[in-house]
């Protein structure tokens, strides 16, 4: 199993969503977070100060796939969330070590 990551623009998550559906994704996390990389932050102007945003806002996706998902998980969060601006986010893949539905107690590729 897989664990994956990714941290998208906000206005994407709907897009992503459907297309993660589409694939055969069944359930997803989603968490509103803030961060920076090499979009580094802007500038704006509110009632006539300038000031600086160093966080810029953020969506994080966390998704426990079967191994044999990942691949196109990864894939279709790629094409789906990409804008080709600058902050369009990361992706993080990570092994799973044991998945476990709590109702049922089913266990590994079962549980998701």
């Amino acid at each position: 199993m897989k664990y994956i990551i990714a941290a998208i623009k906000p206005f994407k998550l709907e897009e992503v969503r459907e297309a993660l559906t589409t694939i055969g994704v069944r359930g997803l996390m989603v968490t509103e977070i803030k961060g920076f990389g090499t979009q580094s932050g802007h500038t704006e102007i509110y009632r006539g100060a300038e000031y600086a945003v160093n966080f810029v806002p953020k969506v994080k996706l966390e998704i426990a796939v079967p191994d044999s998902l990942a691949e196109q998980v990864v894939e279709t969060l790629s094409r789906t969330a990409r804008t080709g601006k600058i902050g369009d986010g990361k992706i993080f893949v990570l092994d799973l070590e044991q998945a476990t539905r709590v109702r049922t107690g089913e266990a590994g590729d079962d549980a998701l």
